[in-house]
């Protein structure tokens, strides 16, 4: 099983960035612990500040992944094309974000994205990465179950 994590703008600084908010832990290192936690998995990552890139991103991985875990971070809450990018690919892709969006600042309460997505994991802190990797999982093998 291949799934991409993609990172928005200014996921690059966790770790360093507002750290009441977003933890500690560089993603660096978080996604070292995904890669010894899933052997199994090929798990890439990638982070752009840029939203083009972004969206190129998705649609270059969108045809060969099984799966991508997507923190558009501020993108979110203002990308068309991101969404637009997510409806044109194949493999499912799972809304992340680190924080409760629904507990801060009311901007951050939609989403153009999620209703794209199969699914939004919210507020579990770095570890929504993994449940978005679970979800991922589950829904493989239910389509392996279906054929």
């Amino acid at each position: 099983m291949n799934i991409i994590i993609i990172n928005g703008p200014n996921l690059n600084l966790l770790g360093k960035r507002e750290p009441e908010i977003y933890g500690s832990l560089s993603f660096d290192d978080y996604l070292e612990s995904l890669q010894e936690k899933y052997p199994d998995i090929n798990i890439s990552y990638y982070q752009s500040n840029i939203e083009g890139e972004l969206v190129n991103i998705i649609q270059e991985t969108g045809f060969i992944s099984d799966g991508i875990v997507l923190n558009a971070a501020a993108y979110t809450h203002t990308s068309v094309a991101i969404a637009d990018a997510i409806r044109s690919i194949k493999c499912p892709v799972v809304e992340v974000h680190i924080s409760n969006v629904h507990k801060r600042e009311e901007f951050r309460h939609f989403s153009y994205l999620s209703p794209a997505c199969m699914g939004v994991i919210a507020g579990f802190g770095l570890d929504s990465y993994r449940l978005a990797i679970e979800a991922l999982i589950n829904a493989n093998k239910e389509l392996q179950d279906e054929h």
